[in-house]
């Protein structure tokens, strides 16, 4: 069992992919800018949004902001509206794994603020202790950032750690920081996304992680 997992949130612990995209098109309305399609929109969740919305529509560091603050001001009004829910078996396996022995951390483009809501919300916060968030790191994913940060935190080897994520991005970070990786196909990227990027394993369900890191990969 590898001594420290790190988990991407958006898409690997919680489905927010529906509230994502009602966010992202009523920003568009308020900031009126032009709709776009969900894939496309899709395509940038793990970036942070001051990143996301220049690849939707060119604009400049400061339109970016603004586009970001609002999108913050209308999420949880969304997030009230629809609900975020865990992904089947996540709850159970994070708890087999801290069970085990496995120190669990987060490391997201998401803000600090919202993610330690959901922990609470989750009922997560008592074994997932530690997040590295959007603000927390000046090169986002896939950057090896967040990872190395989290690895220093705790004084831990690549060899150490794994890191569980959703989308390409997510497994760049974990391959640029020189982990092993897992991705997951039920959140925002495919199969083949994830087998591009290099993923050491591929799983459908998460569930699937518990066996998996039993083994030692």
């Amino acid at each position: 069992m590898k001594k420290i997992i790190i988990l991407d949130f958006d898409g690997t612990i919680a489905d927010t992919k529906p509230v994502i995209l009602n966010t992202f098109h009523r920003t568009f309305d308020a900031m009126r800018l032009p709709q776009h399609s969900d894939e496309e929109i899709a395509s940038t969740i793990g970036l942070p949004l001051v990143e996301a919305f220049p690849v939707l529509h060119p604009m400049d560091a400061e339109c970016a902001a603004r586009c970001t603050d609002t999108y913050r001001r209308i999420f949880d009004d969304v997030n009230r509206e629809i609900g975020v829910p865990m992904f089947p078996g996540v709850a159970d396996t994070l708890r087999r794994l801290h069970d085990q022995g496995s120190t669990l951390t987060i490391a997201t483009s998401r803000g600090y603020k919202s993610v330690a809501e959901f922990m609470h919300t989750f009922a997560l916060d008592d074994i997932i202790t530690f997040i590295i968030a959007a603000e927390d790191v000046r090169h986002a994913k896939p950057d090896a950032e967040p990872v190395t940060k989290t690895l220093k935190h705790f004084r831990l080897t690549p060899a150490d750690a794994v890191v569980i994520g959703d989308t390409h991005f997510d497994i760049l970070m974990g391959r640029n920081a020189g982990c092993a990786t897992i991705g997951v196909t039920y959140g925002n990227g495919s199969r083949q996304s994830l087998i591009d990027a290099g993923a050491d394993h591929i799983v459908d369900t998460f569930a699937d992680v518990y066996p998996l890191l039993q083994g030692e990969m």
